[in-house]
Parts: C-alpha cells; sequence; structure tokens
C-alpha cells in the first residue's frame, strides 16, 4: 500500500493485492492509483494486454474486479477511469467519518502494544517531515489504525472507498497548514487509544476527518 492521497489531511491507503493470479490487476489498480492512467482515461483490452504482455482473459478479469472497486466504469467501447464529483467525495466522506471512527473506538479496546507502538512510531515521524514522506507516513498510520481494530469488514470497506477518493480528488495535500493540524490530530487520537478510550478516540477521529473533508469540498468549489 504506497498511494497517498493527501499528506496532511489523511491517506488513500491502496490495498495491493500479492497473488501472481492477480497480476494484472494489481498493475492495472496502483497506476490508476497513482495517477499513470487518469480518471476519464479509456481502458481497452486488447491495449491492456500488450502493455502487461498477458492475454486478454485475465485483463477482462482484472477490470471487472477494478470496476467492483469502484475505480472504473464501463464504457461505449470498454471501460473508463471513474470521474468523480464533490457529490461523491461528500458521499464517501460520510460513509468514512463513520466507518473509521468505529475503527477508532474498536483500536482502543483491541489493539496490542505492538501496533500502538507502530502507530506512535508512525507520527513521530511524520512530524515535521516533507510531504511526499508525510504523505506516505500519514498512509501507514491510518492502515496501522485500521489493522488496529481488528474488524476486517471496516478494513477492507475503508480500502475500497479512500482508493476511490485517490482518484476523485488528489489534489487537498498542497493546502497550506494541513500537514501541521493533520499530526495535531493524529496525536489527540494516538492518546485515546493509549489511554483505551473509546469514546475518545471515535470523536477525534470524526473532528480529524469532518476536517478534512471541508478541506475537500473548499478545494473542489474552488476547481
Amino acid at each position: 500500500m504506497t498511494r497517498q492521497g493527501e499528506a496532511g489531511t489523511d491517506p488513500e491507503p491502496t490495498g495491493r493485492v500479492a497473488d501472481s493470479d492477480g497480476r494484472p490487476y494489481q498493475l492495472l489498480r496502483q497506476e490508476i492509483l497513482d495517477g499513470a492512467i487518469r480518471p476519464g482515461d479509456l481502458l481497452l483490452e486488447t491495449a491492456l494486454s500488450t502493455r502487461y504482455e498477458v492475454s486478454r482473459t485475465p485483463i477482462r478479469v482484472a477490470l471487472v474486479r477494478l470496476e467492483h472497486d469502484g475505480l472504473v466504469e464501463r464504457a461505449s467501447r470498454g471501460f473508463r477511469v471513474r470521474v468523480g464529483s464533490a457529490e461523491d467525495v461528500l458521499d464517501i466522506y460520510e460513509a468514512r467519518i463513520a466507518l473509521e471512527s468505529t475503527a477508532a473506538a474498536g483500536a482502543a479496546l483491541r489493539r496490542t502494544d505492538l501496533e500502538l507502538a507502530r502507530l506512535a512510531h508512525l507520527h513521530e515521524e511524520s512530524v515535521g517531515a516533507d510531504v511526499p514522506v508525510a504523505a506516505d507516513l500519514h498512509q501507514q498510520w491510518h492502515e496501522v489504525l485500521w489493522t488496529a481494530s481488528h474488524n476486517r469488514a471496516i478494513v477492507s470497506t475503508l480500502v475500497r472507498l479512500c482508493s476511490q477518493l485517490t482518484i476523485f480528488d488528489p489534489a487537498p495535500m498542497l493546502q497550506p497548514g494541513s500537514l501541521d493540524a493533520a499530526c495535531d490530530e493524529h496525536r489527540h487520537i494516538l492518546d485515546a487509544i493509549g489511554s483505551r478510550d473509546p469514546e475518545a478516540a471515535r470523536e477525534a477521529v470524526a473532528a480529524h476527518l469532518t476536517r478534512t473533508r471541508e478541506t475537500r469540498l473548499a478545494v473542489l468549489a474552488k476547481g
């Protein structure tokens, strides 16, 4: 999981797959999340088969999986990368706030000492880091938070939602002050999880994601 949707706000984890049978899916998905293949771009089986040096069958399977992920949609000549709207971002954030707040509460109750140590380490490394480094560290931080909830259904759903946010709106990482604000918010969340206070963790995550949602929507409104 390496793609960051916004440094200083919140990350968009990618949920990579490691199985060899999923290689075309993995490669195509990562190119979409990295922006090498952009929203609105047409995806043709023949061209992708040549690009990844595989037959059209695994390409077809990959495209169907990506459609299920919400990253591509059917077009008249095959598939294309989805283009999100401000309404899509708002809808996804509404779901994300609910799910990640629940994940934080679960993490406060069920996290291990190792998971807490990983969250603390990633937070410390991100403070004062340059934007590209902080982007990756913040992404990892959120992923560890999700994992610490020990709720696989929540984790898989958040991976899917955040991947969509990555392609719908990749720009807010550049907003002034956002990185410092996110670091402060992560510290509050971390303190609540360390104290095993589920309600404080829930509220801190909700406040963090509400701010990042407003940052995203402000950028989209200007653009």
